[in-house]
């Protein structure tokens, strides 16, 4: 069997639907920020088992996340928005039980969703380790954090459905902007990668490490806002998802508009003092 982490603040819209993905295992936590709605109430009335925990960044509050005692060696990791498919709840448990001691995480494919389309050509980056060995894996950068995983990480082949906007978007982007702000204070102190390698970027065998390149190079290309919808309207034929898939790299746009003026506003505030 597989134990299931859902990490939340404020999801009482989501959650339920969440939960009702992952009714089959019998070890379901819910790891709070402190929720001020019915998120609580929600998870507890589902018999899930509530942990909370002070936000401070991302990676740290994944990795305490990580610990709060599993009754599986296998644990599958969900944002209260995210829902695996039946096809992969029925694969993830057919692979943890015949999976070998050297494997220490698997990899699946999100399907991002906006106005009921699936961005297939939009989504950037659809790969993401979520089921893990928790003792094997820690999280890191503050900020769109990348877990990494001690072992071999093997493939799922089917996908886990992901819906960022069923708040709206203008949740989409106020939470954006938080994270842009963060982006920005990771820029400005230089905390990411100082020497990255275009071939690393390009042709790495993994795909986070080839994505930690890739942003660390990203950030240092002038008009990168008008890079990225270029990128993701000419090259990744984002408009092949229709109207959606054209919002969705307008929005991305601004998303990097956002930290290129925040960066701006900041080094300008160094400066000054």
């Amino acid at each position: 069997m597989i134990s299931v982490l859902i990490l939340t603040r404020n999801e009482q819209l989501d959650l339920p639907g969440c939960l009702a993905s992952v009714s089959w295992s019998d070890d379901v936590h819910v790891f709070d920020s402190f929720s001020t709605d019915g998120t609580v109430a929600i998870a507890q009335a589902a018999g899930a088992r509530v942990h909370q925990r002070v936000f401070d960044d991302y990676a740290e509050h994944r990795n305490a996340s990580l610990v709060v005692g599993f009754a599986y060696p296998w644990v599958l990791i969900l944002d209260a928005d995210e829902r695996p498919t039946s096809a992969l709840c029925a694969e993830m448990r057919s692979a943890v039980a015949g999976v070998a001691d050297g494997v220490g995480g698997f990899r699946v494919r999100r399907r991002d969703f906006l106005f009921g389309t699936w961005l297939k050509h939009a989504q950037i980056s659809p790969f993401y380790i979520r089921l893990v060995r928790p003792e094997r894996s820690r999280y890191t950068r503050a900020v769109n954090e990348v877990i990494e995983v001690s072992g071999a990480v093997a493939e799922l082949r089917e996908p886990l459905d992901h819906f960022p906007f069923s708040k709206g978007i203008a949740h989409w982007i106020a939470k954006h902007n938080v994270y842009s702000t963060m982006e920005a204070e990771l820029i400005v102190r230089q905390e990411g990668l100082q020497n990255p390698s275009w071939r690393t970027a390009l042709r790495d065998p993994d795909f986070h490490t080839r994505r930690l390149h890739q942003k660390a190079l990203f950030y240092r290309m002038p008009g990168r806002p008008l890079v990225k919808w270029l990128y993701m309207v000419g090259v990744r034929r984002s408009f092949l998802d229709g109207w959606a898939g054209l919002t969705y790299a307008t929005l991305q746009s601004i998303y990097e508009y956002f930290i290129v003026l925040k960066v701006k506003e900041m080094r300008s505030g160094v400066e000054r003092r």
